[in-house]
């Protein structure tokens, strides 16, 4: 496992330092639900969307299952059955309740999950404190890999809170006190990148998941990278223009798809008279046609990029454009939980933030790809079909959780994650 998750040095002061991360992360969650009421908590409002409370189960499941069980000397679960509830995918370990279900437990309670997450920090307390820095890399790996979990749930459980809220008829506002954006988009420019062989992936010390290893080399044609992602305006033009009504701009999948599903604009636009309103996680506000577009599916950022004579960026040449750019830009702790447009300048502009970014790569194995070892294992090689990567992080994803290598992945139809584009050419 070493070689495959992160290379941690052991020292007081590093668990120290870990073991105040934990804290900060766990509370991190928390937070997150508080806005919420008790019956926000279960509701399950499509498979795809996980019930709050689930999530902050699961990822304390992941630190019982994977860390106290297996390290910690006498521990005893609050519940033996949250191992089958609150195991996600994790088929090696045990038996999965059907995730498509997960809205109809309504037992535990929220207050009980509350209870089970005191109960396995409390564990994680006694382990630091009983081993400290005798705590074995493959603990403190696995610790590791338990944080940036959690945070990618935190992700999730925004993403899952605006689609659960956006079905309620009365549009109920998770919180009136988010920060507004404003600001005027840039013009739209071309940035030139040369042909060349590259390295791409990660290498050295540090956290990084299985996905993205081992670097690798790449021979890049030379490209155009758009020094911002596409903006509500210009995606206006394109409904507008008839984009949804055009079947030679999408590829055939998508074209049925959006004739299935009735779409006709990106997620949460919904349309008043002339005008369009956006729904948001701070409720209804009007379209702000300089931030970036969001909630597009593959589909629609392959053919909004077709329509404008373009194309979307593979994903190596992403990385490729921003490994020298500092990782700075809209995440959650902004406080905005919406895109927001960048202002004036020429240079690159939210490579890290705002949206997610889709690339016309599919997400499959590097070269020489080695998945962790044992149940960790499923982690994310088995899903290496049928998705797409996208780069970047976004408005809702946590600043310290993203890096020049983060490779993201859905599939081509999803759009309830915070996802956008950025166009590319060839030069």
């Amino acid at each position: 496992m070493r070689d495959r998750t992160s290379r941690i040095a052991t020292s007081p002061l590093h668990v120290e330092q870990l073991w105040q991360r934990y804290q900060r992360v766990r509370a991190a969650s928390e937070r997150l639900c508080e806005p919420l009421e008790a019956e926000d908590h279960v509701i399950q409002s499509m498979p795809d969307v996980s019930p709050p409370k689930w999530h902050l189960a699961h990822v304390t499941w992941f630190f019982e299952a994977f860390i106290l069980q297996p390290f910690l000397a006498d521990y005893r679960p609050l519940d033996e059955r949250y191992d089958h509830l609150f195991n996600s995918y994790y088929k090696t370990h045990g038996t999965p309740f059907e995730r498509a279900r997960r809205g109809v437990l309504s037992r535990p309670t929220v207050s009980e999950v509350y209870a089970y997450r005191s109960h396995v920090d409390l564990a994680m307390e006694q382990l630091f404190g009983q081993r400290g820095a005798e705590l074995p890399d493959e603990v403190l790996q696995r610790i590791e890999l338990g944080l940036e979990h959690e945070q990618q749930h935190q992700e999730l459980l925004l993403m899952d809170i605006k689609h659960i809220l956006a079905q309620n008829p009365l549009r109920p506002v998770y919180r009136h006190d988010l920060k507004p954006g404003g600001g005027q988009a840039s013009e739209l420019r071309w940035i030139e990148f040369p042909a060349g062989l590259r390295q791409v992936g990660f290498s050295g010390e540090g956290f990084a998941f299985d996905c993205e290893r081992p670097q690798h080399r790449v021979f890049a044609e030379a490209f155009q990278l758009a020094n911002r992602p596409v903006s509500n305006g210009e995606y206006l033009e394109f409904i507008r223009d008839g984009g949804y009504r055009s079947t030679a701009l999408w590829l055939a999948d998508g074209w049925d798809h959006i004739q299935r599903a009735g779409w006709q604009a990106p997620l949460y636009w919904e349309r008043e008279g002339d005008d369009w309103l956006e729904l948001t996680l701070g409720g209804p506000r009007e379209l702000d046609l300089a931030a970036p577009v969001c909630h597009l599916s593959y589909f629609e950022a392959e053919a909004f990029a077709t329509w404008a004579q373009a194309r979307l960026p593979r994903e190596e040449e992403w990385e490729i454009a921003a490994q020298d750019e500092p990782v700075w830009g809209n995440f959650v702790e902004n406080d905005h939980l919406q895109p927001v447009a960048a202002g004036a300048g020429d240079c690159l502009q939210q490579l890290y933030g705002d949206v997610w970014e889709w690339t016309a790569s599919a997400y499959r194995p590097y070269p020489g790809f080695r998945p962790l070892g044992g149940s960790l294992g499923e982690y994310n090689g088995k899903f290496m079909s049928g998705q797409m990567v996208l780069r970047g992080g976004c408005c809702a994803t946590p600043e310290d959780h993203v890096r020049p290598t983060y490779r993201n992945f859905f599939y081509p139809t999803m759009r309830w994650q915070f996802s956008g584009l950025r166009l590319a050419k060839e030069l």
